[in-house]
């Protein structure tokens, strides 16, 4: 029988999940996903700055360091492809590095402080949604909520900015705010999902449900639906293998989970391989027979 405490993060892990598989899509197919998985592991450096300035493991303070710390690596790519000659993927592999370079300097600081053992921090890097506290939850639950009716309220203009832009910037819609609205959304569903799964695999939940879902359908509102439903089955099922078998990390577990569903679709969807495969013997028995 599931504890109340189960229930609790296991509800929370399945909203995350939805709410990283709705904007992971929007991210998807706006060509973002890498700059997620730069402001990801961005985070971590926030995170461990906002405890050594303050020295209290406050969820909001650490989370207000990550948003931070985020939201400028996301410029820092827009800045370096603006005024240099590097293209957008160098830039955010350099991005990336060096920020989650200086957040493993940082957090050795924060380890080798008096306080440093008792911190906890060294879970954000993979994840602990079992010691994650009802205050945690609550949290969690706002902002995902938060982040799911957001993205549904721009659905239409998201879906223009997406699909025809031309046509969306001729009917005078804000292309540059709606960009920077998606962008902040998807730093602040990175930021929401990094105590349960993990700076490094966050990204991971904002891509692989989008890419497992878009090998089953071509209309958006459908991947939209199969991508929240991926994640929140990875979120789900990840959370409950990591809390029977004592020890396992959360986010590794949820990223298997997810990666797992992608290829069975990798395999059996409309798109997959084996369909591919037939249509392929189809058209040369079609040619044998001509």
């Amino acid at each position: 029988m599931l504890s109340g405490n189960l229930l609790w993060v296991l509800s929370g892990t399945m909203l995350l999940g939805i709410a990283a598989g709705i904007t992971g899509t929007f991210s998807f197919l706006q060509k973002q996903s890498l700059v997620g998985d730069a402001a990801a592991h961005a985070a971590l450096p926030g995170i461990a700055l906002a405890f050594l300035l303050t020295g209290q493991k406050e969820l909001p303070i650490l989370m207000l360091g990550a948003g931070i710390t985020s939201a400028l690596s996301v410029y820092c790519i827009q800045w370096i492809v603006s005024f240099s000659k590097l293209k957008a993927d160098a830039a955010i592999g350099l991005v990336l590095t060096v920020f989650f370079g200086i957040g493993v300097v940082f957090l050795t600081v924060v380890n080798r402080s008096p306080l440093g053992n008792q911190s906890g921090l060294n879970n954000f890097i993979f994840g602990k949604a079992a010691t994650m506290t009802k205050a945690d939850l609550m949290w969690l639950f706002i902002s995902a909520a938060i982040i799911i009716l957001v993205s549904l309220f721009f659905y239409k203009e998201w879906k223009l900015l997406i699909f025809d832009p031309v046509y969306a910037k001729g009917i005078g819609l804000p292309i540059e705010a709606l960009k920077a609205t998606l962008t902040v959304l998807i730093v602040m569903t990175i930021v929401t999902g990094i105590q349960a799964v993990g700076v490094i695999l966050m990204s991971a939940l904002l891509i692989i449900p989008a890419a497992s879902a878009k090998l089953w359908t071509k209309k958006l509102s459908t991947m939209l639906l199969l991508s929240a439903a991926i994640g929140g089955i990875a979120g789900i099922t990840g959370t409950f293998i990591s809390a029977i078998r004592t020890g396992l990390s959360t986010g590794p577990i949820i990223v298997l989970v997810a990666a797992g569903i992608f290829f069975i679709s990798y395999f059996i969807s409309p798109a997959g391989q084996i369909n591919k495969y037939r249509r392929k013997m189809q058209f040369r028995k079609q040619g044998d027979i001509g």
